[in-house]
Parts: structure tokens; sequence; C-alpha cells
């Protein structure tokens, strides 16, 4: 059992599926603070600063009126936060647009370094030197 693991942990796509996910928990990161900086202000600039976030329904409890999510959870109240769902839904529309448009860039970069102009176009070279030979036999053969 521990040489089969061996042999599954020294597999190349292991260890490239390793380096893949320290790289996708360091760019959540990067994605998390693009979307939550910068891309979310802009939305709720245009937007007149709508946030979900607060928006909830009351199933059982004690709750002030106008009080925020957080309160009401305080208060031990149960609440149905469809809104916090609403504004993670909307996160993860603008995180996967986002990831979208970085994999597109990447491959068009992909794309330019493996330039097909680079390539040498084939050139013809004709019938090959057997082809010639076995034609000369035949005409050989028919004349006869």
């Amino acid at each position: 059992m521990i040489n089969e693991f061996k042999d599954f942990i020294a597999k190349g796509n292991v260890m490239d599926m390793a380096v893949g996910i320290i790289i996708g928990a360091a760019f959540t990161a990067i994605v998390t603070s693009l979307v939550g900086d910068l891309i979310n202000p802009i939305i709720g600039l245009v937007s007149g600063g709508v946030d979900f976030t607060n928006n909830y329904a009351v199933l059982g409890g004690e709750v002030p009126a106008g009080a925020s999510l957080e309160v009401a959870r305080e208060a031990g109240a149960s609440v149905f936060a469809y809104g916090a769902f609403i504004m993670a839904v909307i996160n993860f529309l603008i995180i996967a647009f986002v990831v979208f448009m970085l994999v597109k860039m990447v491959n068009r970069v992909k794309a330019a370094a493996e330039n097909p102009e680079n390539v040498a176009p084939e050139v013809e070279t004709g019938p090959s030197e057997l082809d010639v030979l076995l034609e000369i036999r035949d005409s050989l053969a028919k004349a006869k």
C-alpha cells in the first residue's frame, strides 16, 4: 500500500494538481480583493448603493424594526437571509466573469506564442525516388 501511495504521489499529474491548488488559493485572494475593493464599489455607485446583504425575513422570534441581519441573528431570531444569498450569487457571477476574461486573455497569449506563421510552410517535393523508379519499371514492362 505504501509503494502504491509513493507511485501515486510521484506521478506528474498529482504534482501539477498540487501546484494548481496552491496557486488557486493565492489567486482567490486576488480575485476576492478585485471584486470586493474595486468592482463592487463601482457597481454600488452605478446602482445607487444597492446592497442586499441585510435583507431578510423573520421566521420566528422578536426582532426590532429596521434591525440589521447581524442584530436579528444576535437576538436569537430565526431569519431567512435571502439578501446575503443574492449578494453571494452576484459576487459569484462577477468572479466567474473575471476568471473567464483572465482565461480568455491567457489563451490569446498562448495562441500568439504558438503562432503558426513561425512554422515553415510545407514544400511540395514531387514524387519520391521510389515512385519514379516504379513508374520506369512499369513503363519498361509495358514496352516489352
